[in-house]
């Protein structure tokens, strides 16, 4: 048969992240300036291909050392077979006959790694369309989200939330709602779709070189919100009302009370987490031209508004001081490959 190929695409949490790891709510689009691609090819046996983030030579010492810092021991493939053994798994439990086929897969990305964008769950989500066209399945998209999450989640022991996989599987602008009854009986939240034309003017800026493991904020964070501590319950609720007060003003055509939700987003997140200080100084250096900032993810990469082209270049400038390549994304409304930013695949 001839091979099947998928992608998924790098997302912004535009408004209410991090809180989609805590029943809030949040919203989120992806864009397509950057993305994976992942190809399954029929074969005898069942094999993972290295690609990419499955790095097995450096330059120096300090090179190896630092790329297991940030990326610990294992790369890409750990996600493909993770996401394999849930989907075959889902299948086995539901009786599902599926063809008695091997696959080959190889997958190759762009999306800057580390930087908040969600380049590892992007992994997973296109591994996970590429198994379901490889073998006929149909899932309801409400619950592919939910495969890649345990994928990583149970399967891997990455700290991590719903909202990267719900954006990659659904892509465009969705707003989640993770109320805690219904993510108990359903092991999925509410997803929106919303148009993007509603959005104000957005800009997206990251610097490779701000890359960190934000994976022990995340645990302090998870441990003391399971703790019940007032201050940290009571922000992720903040989070989630950012993100209903950004859906409602969308949908009422009022944008310009976007901005200053941006911007609380981000100022309550860097009263909750220790945020690094040169992924603050994005933040900060952005809103010295007026722009909007906080982070998209994590930290290394950020997001916000504009009001007009004089002030984009005017942001622009001043992040390229400081090192971060800035540009308007494109919404991704469908799984259709665009070009990169520079027109060409670069191994981030």
């Amino acid at each position: 048969m001839e091979s099947i190929k998928t992608c998924s695409f790098p997302r912004a949490g535009f408004l209410g992240n991090p809180s989609d790891g805590y029943f809030g709510k949040t919203l989120s689009f992806a864009f397509s300036e950057y993305r994976v691609e992942l190809t399954l090819t029929e074969s005898a046996k069942m094999r993972f291909v290295p690609g990419e983030v499955d790095d097995a030579m450096f330059d120096s010492p300090e090179n190896l050392v630092r790329d297991i810092r940030l990326y610990g021991y294992y790369g890409g493939i750990r996600m493909l077979k993770a996401v394999a053994k849930l989907f075959f798994e889902y299948c086995f439990d539901r009786g599902i006959q599926l063809p008695r086929r091997n696959f080959t897969a190889e997958y190759r990305t762009n999306i800057p790694r580390l930087v908040g964008l969600s380049g590892s769950s992007a992994i997973c989500s296109a591994m996970l369309k590429a198994l379901m066209k490889f073998y006929g399945v149909e899932i309801p998209l409400e619950y592919t989200p939910t495969i890649c999450l345990e994928a990583e989640k149970l399967e891997l022991g990455i700290n991590c939330g719903f909202q990267d996989r719900v954006i990659q599987m659904y892509n465009g602008l969705v707003f989640m709602d993770f109320e805690k009854p219904f993510v108990e009986a359903n092991n999925f939240g509410r997803y929106e779709r919303l148009d993007p034309a509603l959005l104000p003017n957005i800009y997206v800026a990251f610097d490779p070189n701000r890359a960190e493991e934000s994976g022990k904020a995340h645990k302090k964070v998870k441990r003391l919100f399971e703790e019940k501590k007032p201050d940290i319950v009571s922000a992720m609720g903040e989070f989630a009302d950012i993100a209903q007060q950004g859906r409602d003003a969308l949908l009422a055509g009022e944008k310009e009370k976007i901005p200053a939700l941006v911007n609380a987003n981000f100022d309550l997140r860097d009263r909750i987490f220790n945020v690094a200080e040169l992924n603050r100084n994005m933040v900060m250096t952005a809103r010295t031209s007026g722009a909007s900032a906080k982070f998209a993810g994590s930290g290394g990469a950020i997001v916000g508004t504009y009001e007009d082209e004089e002030q984009f270049s005017r942001l622009s400038a001043a992040l390229a001081t400081i090192g971060c390549t800035t540009f308007k994304p494109t919404i991704a409304v469908t799984d259709e490959i665009a070009p990169a930013v520079d027109g060409s695949w670069r191994n981030s």
